[in-house]
This record gives C-alpha cells, sequence and structure tokens, in this order.
C-alpha cells in the first residue's frame, strides 16, 4: 500500500505552507531523506524529505497551491511495491487553507450533500457540511470557479442579500441614488469601496450631489492587505502584548572600551559589528540568569541550557528573527561570520527551518537608524528581549569632577512578568552593563 506523504508541521503556530516546486517527479526514485519538495511559509522556504526509500507517485498539489499542514501532498512506493490501478486523486489547483473556526450551524433539516458538479475544495466542502449551507448556492472564487474556503467563510459572515461594503461607499451611493447591489466591488473579498460607487455613477452619467463633491481618486488610501509575514508578525506580536505582562528596564552603557575593541580589530582588516558583540555578551550573561533565558507557555518555563540569541533583521515585509545556536560556545570571529550569513539569507528569503528554531532571547539593535531608545515586544515564546538605541556622545565628569566626552549606549530589557521579576531584571542588566563596558570579562 502507498506510504501518504504529509506535509510537516514545521512549526508551533504554523497552519499552511505554499507549495514552491517540486524536487522530484511522478515516478522519481528517492531515498531516505531526499527532498522531494519546496515549500514556503509566512517567513521561510523549507523541503520536504522522503520518509523512506522508495518511489515518488501521485504528487496531489500543483506549484502555487496553499496547503494546510498534515495534509497528504503524494505518496511513495516502497521498493518492490506494485503501482496501483487506481492512483489517489489528484485536486484541482486551488487555495486549500486551514478550515477556520466556523459558528455552530443553526437547528435545521440537514442539508444534502452538495451535487457532484459543485466544484469546492475539500476544506470548503466540510466546512459547508458543518454549518449546513448549501454550496450550489455559492459563487467560487477559486480556480475554473471551485468554491473555496474563503468562498463558504463569506456566506457564513454576510448572508445572501447583505451587500459588503465601506461606510463611506453606503454614503456615496446613496447620495448618488445607486443600488449597492449592482456594483462590484474592488476591495478585500469584494468588498464595495467609496471608488467604486463613483465610477457606477460616472458610467450612469449621474452628476455628483451639490454642493458636496466627492472626493477625487487621487484623494483615496491606497488598501494593503494584513497577510503573509505581516499577518503572522501582527498575530504573534499582539498575542505577546496581550497575554505577557511587560516590564521595562533601561541602562546606559558607556562605550568607550567597545569602540576601541572595534577600532583596533578594524585597524587589522576584521569587522566586529556592536550587534555581535552584544549577542556574545548577552550570551556570557544569560546562563547565570537562567530566568531570563527561558521560555514559556503560559503554563510551564523552559530554562534552557544554551544561550539560542536571535537577531531580528528588517525586511520590507515585516521582521524576522534568525538565531545564533549556542552563542556562549562560539568566538566574537564565527558569530560575526554566522549574524552576516544569517542577515544576508534573511534578505534573500533563503533561511531553512533550523535558522529559526529554538531561540531563547532576542536582540533587536535600531542604533544604526538613529533611535536613541526605544521598548520591544517579546518574541513567544521568549521571556526576554534587549533593544539596542544608538550610541551618542556626552560629557561626563571624570574622578577629579572634570568633564569628559564619552560615548553610550541606550539598551532596554523588556521582560515578561510572569516569569521575570524586577530584581532578576536589573540584576541581568547590571551584569550586561559591566561586561559591555569591559569587553574581556565576555571571556571569564
Amino acid at each position: 500500500m502507498p506510504l501518504p506523504i504529509i506535509l510537516p508541521k514545521f512549526g508551533f503556530t504554523l497552519e499552511t505552507a505554499d507549495i514552491v516546486q517540486w524536487l522530484k517527479k511522478d515516478g522519481d526514485t528517492v531515498r531516505a531523506g531526499d527532498p522531494i519538495c519546496e515549500v514556503t511559509t509566512d517567513k521561510v522556504n523549507m523541503e520536504v524529505e522522503a520518509p523512506e526509500d522508495g518511489t515518488l507517485i501521485s504528487p496531489l498539489y500543483e506549484v502555487g497551491t496553499t496547503v494546510p499542514v498534515t495534509e497528504v501532498i503524494a505518496y511513495l512506493l516502497r521498493p518492490g511495491e506494485a503501482r496501483p490501478t487506481q492512483l489517489p486523486a489528484r485536486p484541482a489547483s486551488s487555495a486549500a487553507v486551514a478550515a477556520a473556526p466556523t459558528p455552530a450551524p443553526q437547528p435545521a433539516e440537514p442539508l444534502a450533500p452538495s451535487p457532484a458538479s459543485v466544484a469546492a475544495t475539500p476544506v470548503a466542502q466540510r466546512m459547508a457540511d458543518a454549518a449546513n449551507i448549501d454550496l450550489s448556492q455559492l459563487k467560487g472564487t477559486g480556480p475554473n470557479n471551485r468554491i473555496t474556503r474563503r468562498d463558504v467563510e463569506t456566506a457564513l459572515t454576510h448572508p445572501a442579500g447583505k451587500v459588503r461594503a465601506t461606510p463611506a461607499a453606503r454614503h456615496t451611493a446613496r447620495e448618488n441614488g445607486l443600488d449597492l447591489a449592482a456594483i462590484t466591488g474592488t476591495g478585500p473579498r469584494g468588498r464595495i469601496q467609496s471608488q467604486d460607487v463613483l465610477t457606477a455613477a460616472a458610467e450612469h452619467s449621474q452628476p455628483a450631489p451639490q454642493p458636496t463633491a466627492a472626493p477625487a481618486a487621487a484623494n483615496l488610501p491606497r488598501t494593503v492587505k494584513i497577510e503573509g509575514m505581516r499577518r503572522t508578525i501582527a498575530t504573534r506580536l499582539q498575542k505577546s502584548f496581550q497575554t505577557a505582562p511587560h516590564i521595562f528596564f533601561d541602562a546606559q552603557v558607556d562605550t568607550t572600551a567597545i569602540d576601541s575593541l572595534r577600532a583596533r580589530l578594524k585597524a587589522r582588516g576584521d569587522k566586529l559589528s556592536v550587534t555581535t558583540l552584544l549577542v556574545k555578551a548577552s550570551a556570557s550573561v544569560l546562563l547565570r540568569h537562567p530566568y531570563l533565558n527561558a521560555t514559556t507557555d503560559g503554563e510551564e518555563i523552559a530554562l534552557w541550557p544554551t544561550a539560542n540569541i536571535g537577531v531580528a533583521v528588517a525586511l520590507d515585509s515585516g521582521l524576522i528573527v534568525p538565531v545564533v545556536h549556542h552563542a556562549e560556545t562560539r568566538s566574537l570571529r564565527d558569530i560575526q561570520a554566522t549574524v552576516d550569513d544569517l542577515a544576508a539569507r534573511a534578505r534573500a528569503s533563503t533561511l531553512k527551518l533550523n535558522d529559526m528554531q529554538d531561540g531563547t532571547f532576542t536582540i533587536s539593535n535600531l542604533g544604526m537608524f538613529g533611535v536613541d531608545r526605544f521598548t520591544a515586544i517579546i518574541n513567544p515564546p521568549q521571556v526576554g528581549i534587549l533593544a539596542i538605541g544608538r550610541t551618542i556622545q556626552q560629557f561626563v565628569p571624570d574622578a577629579s569632577g572634570q568633564p569628559v566626552l564619552k560615548s553610550f549606549m541606550n539598551i532596554t530589557l523588556s521582560a515578561d512578568h510572569r516569569v521575570v521579576d524586577g530584581a532578576q531584571a536589573a540584576n541581568f542588566i547590571q551584569d550586561l552593563r559591566t561586561v559591555l563596558e569591559d569587553p574581556a570579562l565576555i571571556v571569564w
């Protein structure tokens, strides 16, 4: 019997992935561990591997399809196993995304199953059955008018007869005497925008009402849908800030020794970034403060024996946090090379899953953007994040009271108060400042 190959659940919060390319085709011989296809999530590309030796048969999804995790994506014939006469059906290309929770069905006589002539994704069919929706009454928006999960969700949240339109569009339609049901919307999920109403009014040669003129198209905002990486970031950070009670701790670090060390290395042709030094210093200090080097699910606290430091990298599409693993055991040279490599691959969208996993603490450095100081939101399930501001110069009194010009850097720790007490966080900041002001202590 063919062995089903499922789309793995690569991450704790991952629900779907897109098929980027099939690396093996129907009938290809594969060995256990061979990559058979490449998929992408909201943040990284990953490869799905063959679970055993055998022959790949019947890839079920086309390139570009969004597939729920744990769904079967292909089958594998073990060595010596005959190819079955009837292969598993290949679904049409569709947005086969995981089903969202649906409202409980109202007491009613169950509808008969949709006729075979109604094309719908399996997820859409299951949602329709659960909510007693007749798929034959829906208009599909998928390829070849196939009904998708989104079409069923629209039917659930916006019953037939109710037109989806913005308040501004409704107001403009009333002023122009137009029926919204006759207007095609161009907004998200077909929502009618005010510009759609203005376009319809112009087509019907109906003058705009006086004295209030409808706004010009150039003055209307551009709508950007929250999706992909931006949706993932929004969901995770909203949950973090609502769930974890954040406490914040500011400190000013004298960077004289850091500046001197970096200048000496630069003279030798070596590069040492402030971020790299922060990764190494934080790793060395975190092992002395285990409740900062921790993760939590709200029920238990995991105290990690190694410091895996996430480094926030800003992309045009959002923020991504690759991880420097076992930073406490690595040299500054090695960490610098790793940070550079991770940042380059993050911008090229070639990070792998292991580049993102098992982070225990995060550093977000915005000093290069001229930010003096800021507070960062904790990256769950971690319990601490360090925000770094720019280095500034200011006069301070020396031992004899005379003004001396020195450089200082602002650092701000955000900690989850469910796990970290104020004294613990203060001690961590104090130890970190001591190490940063005397980098030689990193090796102690």
